[in-house]
C-alpha cells in the first residue's frame, strides 16, 4: 500500500505571513498510528536500547582488568561504537524514511543481541572493537532516537511533537535509572560475562515492540514518495546556517555526556569512592534526566528552542565547573549527578523539533541522523580523549575542561538558530522533485 505525502502550513506561519514553510504529512489520518501507540512502543524500545546502552561504563575496569588492557583499549572501542552509531544512523534515516521504520528497529534489534554475545566473549582489542564498537554502534542506529523520531514525525501532529518526543526521551532516561543499577546487579551476581549474555536476550524484546510502529503507509513493501530527492534535502540542509548551527551544538553534546557516562565511574574510583556511588551517581543521571526530557519537551512547544539548548548547554558547563571546585563527596556527586540529570538528554527534543520544524518529516530520520552523527563526532572524541590523555597524564583533568569550554561555545552558537519553517516554491513551481 503506498501513501502520497500532503503539505500543511506550519503552525509558526501567520495568516499575514509569506515565508510559508511545509511540513510533509500522511494525506489520510487513518492511514497514522495512534499517538498512544506511537509513544508506548517508541517509548520501549528506547528505554531498552539507550538503558543498556547506558551502563557500558560499569564494564571498564572489570573488562581491561580481566583481560589485562589499558582503559584506552576500552575507550576507543566505545568510541567506535559512537561512530558506527552515527554513520549508520545516516542510512538507517534514509531506509526509515523510505520503507518505514519497523523493518530497521527489528534489524537493528538483531545487531544488538549478536554485539553483546559477541562482547562478551571478545578474546583480542580488534574483536572487541568489532563487536562492542561496530555491532553496537550499527544497532543503537537503528533502535533509537533518529528512527522512532521518524515515526513520531508522521504520525503526531506538529502542535504535539515537541511534547511527544520530549516523551520519547524521557523513556530513555528512565532505561538509564531502571537498567544501570540492574546491570551492576548482573555484573556482581553473575560475572562481567555472563551480564553481557543476558543483555543480548533482553535486546530481543524490542523485536516484539516494533511491530507497534509498523506504519499501515509502509505494510506490505509499500514506498513513500516524496515531493524532495534525498540530494535535494540534503543540499538545502547543508546550505542552511542553522541547520550547521544545530550540529556543532550536537557535537558538543555528545562530547560530554559520552565522556561522563563511560569515565566518570572510574575517575570516582580513582578519588576513592567506593563502585556503588558511581552506579547511583548514574542512576540518578538517568533518573533526573526523565523529568529534564519532558520539561524540554513541553518547553519546546511554547518557548524557542535555540534559547532552551543555550541555557542547558550554560548550565552544563556551570554544573561541570562547581563539580570540580567543590570538595569530592558522595553527596556532591549526588548533586552533580541529579543537576547533569536535568540536562543529560533535554537537549534532543528541542534539537530535533528544531529540524522538523524548519525541513519538515518527509526526510527527518535521514537529516535527524546527520545532526546525530556530529554528536558522534563529539562522543568519539570525549570518551576516546577521557581515555588517551588518563592514560598519558593520569588525569581526566584536561577533559573536563574541555568539557566545560564546549558546553559555553555551545551555548553561544545555539543562540543564532532561525527555526521558522524553510520557504519553497509550490510543487510544480518549477517542475515536481523526483521521489527519493
Amino acid at each position: 500500500m503506498q501513501s502520497q505525502f500532503q503539505t500543511e502550513r506550519s503552525p509558526q506561519a501567520t495568516a499575514g505571513n509569506t515565508r510559508i514553510g511545509y511540513i510533509s504529512r500522511m494525506s489520510s489520518a487513518s492511514k497514522s498510528l495512534s499517538i498512544a501507540q506511537v509513544l508506548a512502543c517508541g517509548a520501549a524500545i528506547v528505554t531498552l536500547s539507550m538503558g543498556i546502552r547506558h551502563g557500558f561504563g560499569l564494564w571498564l575496569q572489570p573488562i581491561t582488568q580481566a583481560q589485562g588492557w589499558t582503559r584506552e583499549t576500552f575507550a576507543f572501542a566505545i568510541a567506535i561504537q559512537n561512530i558506527a552509531w552515527g554513520v549508520a544512523g545516516i542510512f538507517a534515516g534514509m531506509v526509515a524514511d523510505r520503507f518505514g521504520a519497523f523493518r530497521v528497529i527489528i534489524v537493528g534489534a538483531l545487531f544488538y543481541a549478536f554485539g553483546l554475545f559477541g562482547m562478551a566473549h571478545a578474546s583480542t582489542p580488534l574483536t572487541f572493537a568489532l563487536t562492542a564498537g561496530v555491532l553496537i554502534g550499527i544497532a543503537q542506529a537503528g533502535t533509537t532516537y533518529a528512527v522512532v523520531y521518524g515515526v513520531i514525525g508522521r504520525n503526531v501532529s506538529a502542535e504535539r511533537r515537541s511534547w511527544a518526543m520530549g516523551i520519547t526521551a524521557a523513556a530513555g532516561s528512565f532505561g538509564q535509572f531502571l537498567m544501570v543499577p540492574t546491570e551492576g546487579f548482573l555484573i556482581s551476581s553473575f560475572g562481567w560475562q555472563q551480564a553481557l549474555v543476558i543483555l543480548g536476550f533482553g535486546a530481543l524484546m524490542i523485536v516484539p515492540l516494533a511491530w507497534g510502529l509498523r506504519e499501515p503507509a509502509f505494510a506490505d513493501g509499500g514506498v513513500v514518495h516524496r515531493d524532495q530527492s534525498i540530494l535535494q534535502a540534503l543540499r538545502e540542509a547543508f546550505k542552511y546556517p542553522s541547520f550547521q548551527l544545530l550540529m556543532a551544538g550536537y557535537f558538543v553534546c555528545g562530547f560530554q555526556v559520552v565522556f561522563i557516562g563511560v569515565h566518570m565511574p572510574s575517575y570516582l574510583k580513582d578519588k576513592g569512592l567506593s563502585p556503588q556511588v558511581a552506579s547511583y551517581a548514574l542512576a540518578l543521571i538517568g533518573l533526573f534526566n526523565v523529568f529534564g526530557t519532558y520539561a524540554a519537551g513541553v518547553l519546546g512547544q511554547k518557548l524557542a528552542k535555540r534559547k532552551i539548548l543555550a541555557f542547558i548547554y550554560l548550565s552544563r558547563a556551570a554544573a561541570i565547573s562547581i563539580f570540580l571546585l567543590v570538595p569530592l563527596t558522595p553527596t556532591s556527586v549526588y548533586i552533580f549527578s541529579s543537576v547533569m540529570g536535568l540536562l543529560w538528554l533535554s537537549t534532543v527534543p528541542p534539537t530535533n523539533a528544531a529540524v522538523a520544524q524548519i525541513f519538515g518529516v518527509a526526510h527527518f530520520s535521514m537529516l535527524g541522523g546527520f545532526v546525530f552523527f556530529s554528536h558522534q563526532i563529539g562522543s568519539f572524541m570525549g570518551v576516546w580523549l577521557g581515555g588517551v590523555l588518563y592514560d598519558r597524564t593520569g588525569s581526566y583533568d584536561i577533559v573536563w575542561v574541555i568539557a566545560i569550554a564546549l558546553g559555553i561555545f555551545a551555548a553561544l552558537i545555539n543562540l543564532p538558530v532561525k527555526e521558522t519553517a524553510i520557504v519553497r516554491p509550490p510543487r510544480g513551481h518549477h517542475g515536481a522533485a523526483s521521489a527519493a
